[in-house]
């Protein structure tokens, strides 16, 4: 990619097809938010709202995530939130490994672009391509790292919650020490 900048970035995504993913998809989803955040949630992939919107976490879990943000005193004029890949897995499976190699780069560039002081991974996908191949979501969340000038942390994904309540409480705990990073950070 040429120039550095969000046109340059959101071009090279509509017209990608360095994976199989762009066969299925209706629309490449690449972020939405403040593109000068301090923080940047990443999960994993567009969803089928996601996919027939152009726009990531607008289904439940994007509601969720709101609701948790509200929570800590944010909105989504406060951060910024992509996933590990811009087209819709079919049957919203996990990415494949190929899949996620192909978008890096993108997830990258929209690193450089937005410059977040924290990275937030959302999930076990994100996880492991973000912070390590051998990442486990349930052991790991909530720890920190800083690495390339970037705090990066974990939580469970919102669509995890949905699915079982006793994960709520800890993601509400990872949610106030990003909070509480926040603040140490500013």
């Amino acid at each position: 990619m040429a120039e550095k900048n969000w046109e340059t970035l959101e071009g090279a995504c509509y017209y990608c097809k360095k994976c199989r993913l762009w066969e299925t998809r209706n629309h490449v989803v690449i972020g939405k938010g403040n593109k000068n955040a301090d923080i940047m949630f990443i999960g994993e992939g567009p969803g089928q709202q996601e996919d027939l919107q152009g726009i990531p976490f607008v289904g439940p879990a994007g509601q969720l995530l709101d609701k948790m943000l509200k929570a800590i005193d944010l909105t989504i004029d406060d951060v910024y939130i992509a996933n590990v890949v811009k087209c819709r897995p079919p049957g919203n499976r996990d990415p494949q490994e190929d899949e996620q190699e192909a978008c890096l780069n993108y997830l990258r560039y929209q690193l450089m672009l937005v410059k977040p002081k924290i990275i937030v991974c959302l999930g076990r996908i994100a996880g492991t391509a973000i912070i390590s191949p051998t990442f486990r979501i349930t052991k790991q969340r909530g720890q920190w790292l800083e690495r390339k000038g970037y705090w990066i942390t974990s939580t469970f994904h919102p669509s995890a919650l949905l699915r079982d309540e006793t994960k709520k409480r800890p993601a509400w705990e990872d949610f106030q020490a990003i909070k509480q990073k926040l603040i140490e950070l500013q």
